[in-house]
């Protein structure tokens, strides 16, 4: 665990509250399920989350026929390995579509670019006539500091220069993704700035993990009671940085919140909750960007833990916040 630097939190600094709905959808899954990830029960966590988080297969994700959904390669980054790439938009929409490039949740170390896309069809592409690229990046332990952000941003540069062939406008490319995938979202609008393109018009970053050194005031302060706790935090980074964990010079690419130069960013959206871990970092994230002139949008929903919107996607906030997102991708795609 990184070491402590800042107010630690005392009986004058309770949590947050939960929202009521939220609240009772976290009791009713169990202790199990609110286990921290360890080190030492990080292989048995990943065979229960690969369990849990079974692949539609691209005939379902069709869903009779409503969408289009193809299974894509783009060269990788090292090794001459591909990144797989899971294309889909509505099935019969002429004309190049605007894209929304996106990497899935997991802490870096779980989950699947397949198992995200039912969801970001029905809210998004269907209603805002949107391609998705959702993409399958490389997972720690195995893949470690920068191999992630990387297999991104090759998927990326892949897709804006086959864009005519894919149907897509790469005039309107927003990269986006939620807790990990949010984190990778903000680390690839910083790379492809940095290296001069592709440029996406906007960065959707969904309760985004931003910071390897865990000491925000928030992580201390939901320890032991956000479902993606302060322990499970510095398992998954520990996981992902290797011997760099713990590093002063850590490249803003793998914890975009370590960027000491936040200009020249497209649009950002930025949501948390108010009582998870990602908090603090998250408003930050988004304080540093209009400090360096940069526009984001930042909600910060009341109540809301780690992934409750997903957990009770019917909960009223739940249905706030999804519909935010909405409207801002609506504007965004049509600036």
């Amino acid at each position: 665990m990184p070491r402590e630097h800042g107010p630690v939190p005392t009986a004058r600094h309770a949590p947050p509250p939960f929202d009521p709905e939220l609240g009772a959808a976290l009791a009713a899954t169990g202790e199990r399920a609110k286990e921290p990830v360890t080190p030492d029960g990080l292989a048995a966590r990943q065979e229960r989350d690969a369990a849990a988080r079974p692949r539609p297969t691209v005939r379902e994700l069709r869903d009779g026929g409503r969408f289009e959904v193809e299974e894509l390669r783009a060269p990788g980054p090292r090794d001459g390995r591909e990144v797989p790439l899971v294309s889909a938009r509505p099935a019969g929409v002429t004309g190049p579509l605007p894209l929304l490039y996106y990497m899935h949740g997991g802490g870096m170390i779980m989950g699947n670019a397949w198992s995200v896309l039912p969801r970001l069809l029905r809210e998004w592409a269907l209603p805002l006539q949107l391609a998705v690229i959702s993409v399958e990046y490389g997972l720690a332990p195995q893949a470690q500091y920068l191999e992630p952000v990387e297999d991104c941003h090759a998927g990326l540069v892949w897709a804006a220069d086959h864009a005519a062939g894919l149907g897509l406008d790469p005039d309107r490319i927003i990269v986006g993704g939620k807790s990990a995938g949010g984190g990778l979202a903000a680390a690839l609008a910083l790379l492809t700035r940095d290296r001069g393109g592709p440029a996406p018009i906007g960065q959707l970053l969904l309760s985004p993990m931003l910071d390897d050194r865990n000491n925000t005031f928030s992580g201390r302060q939901m320890a032991g009671r956000d479902p993606w706790d302060r322990t499970s935090n510095a398992t998954a980074w520990q996981a992902l940085l290797g011997d760099r964990y713990g590093a002063a010079d850590l490249a803003p690419y793998a914890a975009p919140a370590r960027a000491t130069d936040l200009s020249e960013l497209p649009f950002a959206y930025i949501d948390v909750g108010s009582a998870e871990t990602f908090r603090d970092e998250a408003v930050a994230y988004a304080d540093a960007i209009w400090q360096a002139g940069g526009e984001a949008e930042l909600h910060v929903w009341p109540g809301a833990f780690h992934g409750s919107d997903t957990l009770a996607p019917r909960a009223s906030l739940s249905q706030e916040a999804r519909d935010a997102r909405t409207r801002w991708l609506r504007r965004t795609i049509g600036r």
